[in-house]
């Protein structure tokens, strides 16, 4: 306790000299080895703040875990194969037929967690190839060499285990998102995403991240994480190197680099996964302890899953800089239930609540037992940081600058013959079919009017069009057009402006010369 002077003389401080650190990371560290630390998860410090007040919850408390898991997509392994006899200098490098690269050194390998493998494709990648060295199983290698006057050896093919390898670093350059926007489609396809798959005209929400339990939300001014902070990373003692990239806390979507020794991870923490129809991601169990060492932290502590909001966005805008639908809390998101105009939409999490549970837990075994110190960051996290847009020196043309604006349209009511006549003495072979008002309702082609010719009975347009019509718009980048094309195996798309009218067309024809253009 402070003497009446030096209260009076504290009471009499500015503010900013008042939020000093009531204990230093060394009390707290001489406590952990004690054995007389008192440590809570970030799920129970809500309450005893509400109920003791920061300064009462500062006095009661030390420590306060953290815990995430959820797939981080930026996550890779550097691996030291050792030198072979002869030696060789890897050019190229397959484990278990997933490329690895190699240019780093001799024999230094990163291979990364979303790189798929060339013999199952995306349904087994780096991440599979990396939990399978966890798992102690052993994997095939296969490497070709650049044949130098001290690295004669130009093919190599071995088997290796974890140990067999020199070292084994993890070393990810973005995981631990502060905060992670939620997703949904406004689309009337089903589209696959890392966000999972996303159902067609706001069929399902998905969000990822933890919450309340969230490191860098409990610690959202890295009071405490910083380069060199020690975090518990796949069941292994890790560190942040610093921040992640992408790193951008000015709007609350902080991130971390770190590393670990993967010989020291456990699979219980560390999955491969394979999002369907998107690729492979690597499954991560993170989590941070936070000194309590004064009443800022001690608030930062005890934010709730309402306090913690982030925008829905619609994927099915194919573009970098999708529409937010709604501003939700990750309270709203674990309800299962959120109104999107006006409409039910259900939500599910990619991340695991019950695994960062456990991990909140673990690492608060792992203090009170002794087995985890805090240490001191050596260097603060940036409090500014960079997520802009890629600089693109060469644009792409859009669906306007290659389209045909000479668009012939049809009626639903008219005959089918009158619609062969149009395709007969035009250059083309679809015709988009308008309301009154001119709007795309549907799409014919020839194939579908020398089926109902071949019938032989007189028919309208109406009971042999297609109604669901994939459409472009004017300026929509190429290779979106290109990509539904492909993915619908269709060879045109009316071109609409924003009242769906039809302005034009572009088929398959015009992404040929363009390409043999650009050839």
């Amino acid at each position: 306790m402070l003497d009446r002077k030096a209260q009076q003389v504290f009471i009499g401080l500015p503010t900013f000299l008042q939020i000093v650190q009531e204990k230093s990371l060394s009390e707290i560290n001489e406590r952990i080895r004690d054995g007389s630390v008192r440590v809570v998860t970030a799920e129970e410090m809500p309450d005893i703040v509400d109920e003791l007040g920061p300064a009462g919850a500062v006095r009661e408390v030390d420590v306060v875990t953290t815990g995430t898991f959820g797939a981080m997509c930026s996550s890779g392994v550097f691996l030291n194969l050792g030198h072979s006899d002869p030696p060789i200098k890897i050019a190229r490098a397959f484990l278990n037929k997933v490329e690895a690269y190699g240019g780093v050194a001799a024999v230094d390998l990163f291979l990364g967690a979303t790189q798929p493998s060339i013999d199952r494709g995306i349904e087994y990648g780096g991440a599979h190839v990396i939990e399978d060295l966890v798992a102690g199983k052993q994997i095939d290698v296969e490497a070709e060499g650049a044949g130098t006057d001290c690295y004669p050896q130009m093919e190599l093919e071995t088997s290796l285990r974890l140990e067999d390898f020199n070292q084994a670093m993890m070393v990810n350059p973005r995981n631990a998102y502060q905060r992670y926007n939620a997703a949904t489609n406004s689309s009337d396809r089903t589209l696959y995403t890392y966000m999972g798959t996303l159902l067609p005209r706001l069929g399902n929400i998905h969000y990822s991240g933890a919450g309340v339990l969230s490191p860098l939300s409990n610690d959202p001014n890295f009071d405490y994480v910083g380069m060199g902070t020690r975090i518990f990373l796949a069941g292994a003692q890790g560190f942040v190197i610093g921040s992640g990239t992408q790193h951008n806390p000015q709007n609350n979507f902080s991130t971390l680099m770190v590393t670990g020794d993967l010989k020291k991870m456990s699979n219980r923490y560390l999955r491969a996964a394979t999002f369907h129809k998107y690729g492979p991601s690597l499954y991560l169990g993170i989590g941070i302890p936070i000194p309590v060492l004064n009443e800022k932290i001690a608030k930062n502590t005890a934010v709730r899953d309402r306090d913690i909001t982030v925008p829905v966005v619609d994927y099915g805008i194919p573009r970098r800089d999708r529409p937010s639908l709604k501003m939700v809390s990750y309270e709203d998101l674990k309800s299962g239930m959120i109104d999107l105009n006006g409409k039910e939409v259900a939500t599910s999490s990619l991340s695991s609540y019950h695994m960062a549970r456990e991990i909140a837990l673990e690492l608060k075994a792992q203090v009170e037992q002794g087995e985890f110190l805090l240490s001191q960051a050596v260097e603060p996290l940036s409090h500014l940081g960079s997520s802009r847009p890629m600089k693109q020196t060469k644009e792409s043309p859009n669906v306007g600058d290659v389209m045909s604006r000479d668009v012939v349209t049809v009626r639903e009511d008219i005959q089918v013959d009158e619609a062969a006549k149009l395709i007969v003495s035009g250059s083309f072979d679809h015709l988009p079919v308008v309301s009154k008002d001119g709007r795309l309702m549907g799409i014919i082609t020839a194939w579908d009017i020398s089926k109902a010719v071949a019938g032989g009975k007189p028919t309208k347009i109406a009971n042999i069009m297609t109604r669901r019509v994939y459409s472009a718009i004017v300026d929509e980048p190429i290779e979106l057009a290109a990509r539904t094309l492909d993915t619908h195996s269709i060879s045109a798309l009316p071109v609409v402006d924003k009242e769906n009218k039809v302005i034009g067309m572009i088929t398959s024809n015009h992404l040929s010369r363009l390409l043999a253009r650009r050839r």
